[in-house]
């Protein structure tokens, strides 16, 4: 017998024993770009967010067996091929930040691969590898300059059935159930592919089980396949239970929508043309939406449209600063007495030295005219501040130029407009969590933005998307004002009420209810991600040192 099995130890039959852990079928540097790209595709426009745990579940057998220095590797191999179509809106810019963003966002997915590699070989691994999905999103959600939260796994599925677990755990939640889904589907493509090679070849098995027991068991401790032929499938049974209650589970959270409720409108101008030069553009796109306001007043005057109790124009309706300059002033103030309801007007404010700017939120009162204000707390690196190296970053690339410094807001934005209390974001910083947060005591949730940049390609959809969730997320109705698209309506169950087209003037007029209840997220704050991120961290851990001492 010892001979027997000194002999099955030979280099050859433990590199057949290491091969018999993933499929042959699974070549892992083509497969990796194939998860990439799948990923990618479960993300607006495509919005196909099944594949998003199907990518997870990939990516979960692809690194399983693997080094953490290959893992790193791979890692950066399928990040560059999510993050290339992902952040394809960034064309407009230019080829080189499309290009640089996308190579510098891959290096975070490089870091999760080398985690990866460590975690599935630990017993019941699904876990750990969802886990520190949210770990690597913690990260790039706060590093550098604040952090790039665009894109994370939550995001493509703001239209599934996990997206009733925002209201749970928020994004991070609807992150970590995503990823534990894949895993859990890995586990289940693992078990049946192991027990259909322990029965063609038992020897194949007995090697896996002996050379390396804690990759052996895909969920839990129980031995390898092949040596108890039940017990694969009664895993199998386990992880699809754990799919279905998965599913059924967020399916079936709560979403109220009831409340007393109020009269909304929302205005897109329109810009002249998109690109980089919509800046040049400021009269004209601010006459759009002073138009289009008149335009809702005539409408409101023929009964055709209901009388709202507040009008949200979008983020830079007016760079035209309307306390230095008279005459914007006096466009924004006739459109605001012809609706005769306050507006929420998205307006470029010279910071007082010359030198630096705010984007502002300003309620416009239809008697006393300019009032409160939010000032964007998270202005973009490189596009609204440079934050490093700006003598040198201007000289080598003139489009920095054109980027202004924008100050960053100290206060959040709650505001009183006319009846209702609203919590304002400007942006991107609806990507943020904290930053919607912080505002979702109010009943009712603005999202102002400025996508003529980067219309018709994937950055307004994916906005967009994030809306929805954040409407989940707090049981808030979501008013969503863009100065070319996509401006929209959203109910406090995530429901789409308006939608527009972009590059289109259009006027949105809806009631919408009012809540004031706390979900449970509200109450939770960042707590999940904070453990979900530091369970994941602690498992890598545990994995790296349980590896080095195997080997020792």
């Amino acid at each position: 017998m010892a001979s027997e099995l000194l002999a099955e130890k030979t280099p050859a039959a433990v590199e057949r024993g290491r091969a018999s852990r993933v499929p042959a079928w699974l070549p892992r540097p083509a497969g990796v770009v194939v998860a990439g790209l799948l990923l990618a595709a479960a993300f607006p426009p495509i919005g196909w967010w099944p594949l998003a745990p199907v990518a997870t579940a990939m990516l979960a057998l692809l690194f399983r067996g693997r080094t953490w220095r290959r893992g790193l590797g791979l890692g950066m191999l399928f990040g560059l091929a999510f993050c290339f179509p992902t952040f394809e809106g960034l064309r407009p810019v230019g080829l080189d930040a499309w290009i640089a963003l996308s190579i510098f966002e891959a290096l975070y997915f490089a870091l999760l691969g080398a985690g990866l590699a460590l975690v599935t070989r630990l017993p019941g691994w699904p876990v750990w590898t969802a886990a520190l999905w949210i770990t690597e999103e913690l990260v790039r959600g706060r590093v550098p300059f604040g952090g790039f939260p665009w894109a994370r796994l939550a995001f493509s599925q703001s239209a599934s059935p996990f997206t009733g677990f925002a209201s749970l755990g928020g994004a991070p939640l609807v992150s970590f159930v995503t990823a534990l889904t894949g895993g859990l589907l890995a586990a289940v493509a693992l078990l049946l592919w192991r027990r259909r090679t322990a029965a063609a070849r038992p020897e194949a098995a007995h090697v896996d089980a002996d050379e390396d027991a804690d990759a052996a068991e895909p969920v839990g401790g129980d031995p390898a396949p092949g040596t108890a032929p039940g017990r694969p499938l009664r895993w199998v049974a386990v992880a699809l239970a754990g799919v279905l209650a998965l599913g059924l589970i967020g399916v079936f959270v709560p979403r109220p929508t009831g409340g007393r409720t109020v009269t909304v409108a929302v205005v897109q101008g329109n810009v002249p043309r998109a690109g980089l030069d919509f800046l040049g553009q400021r009269e004209a796109v601010l006459n759009n939406h002073a138009r289009e306001t008149h335009r809702l007043a005539e409408e409101v005057r023929a009964g055709r449209l209901a009388k709202p109790d507040l009008v949200i124009w979008p983020e830079n309706s007016s760079d035209l600063d309307p306390y230095s300059d008279d005459q914007a002033r006096g466009v924004i103030d006739a459109a605001v007495r012809d609706i005769g309801v306050p507006v929420l007007v998205g307006a470029v404010i010279d910071a007082g030295d010359g030198e630096h700017v705010e984007n502002r939120g300003i309620v416009w009162s239809p008697t006393t005219g300019p009032g409160a204000y939010y000032v964007k707390r998270h202005p973009l690196p490189f596009g609204e501040y440079i934050p490093i190296f700006r003598g040198l970053l201007k000289k080598l690339i003139t489009r920095f130029d054109r980027v202004g410094e924008f100050v960053k807001g100290r206060s959040r934005g709650s505001l009183q407009l006319g009846p209702v209390k609203i919590g304002d974001v400007i942006c991107f910083e609806v990507a943020y969590d904290g930053l919607v947060r912080d505002v979702a005591d109010a009943p009712l949730l603005v999202v102002q933005t400025n996508n003529a940049t980067f219309g018709k390609t994937s950055l307004p959809p994916q906005q967009f998307a994030m809306s929805r969730m954040r409407a989940i997320e707090h049981g808030r109705s979501v008013l969503v004002a863009s100065t070319s698209g996509i401006s929209g309506i959203i109910a406090p169950d995530g429901k789409v009420l308006t939608q527009s087209k972009e590059f289109t003037p259009d006027l949105q007029v809806r009631s919408v209810p009012l809540r004031t209840s706390r979900t449970l997220t509200d109450h939770l704050g960042a707590a999940p991600e904070w453990v979900l991120a530091l369970l994941g961290f602690a498992a890598a851990v545990a994995a790296g040192w349980r590896t080095r001492t195997r080997k020792a």
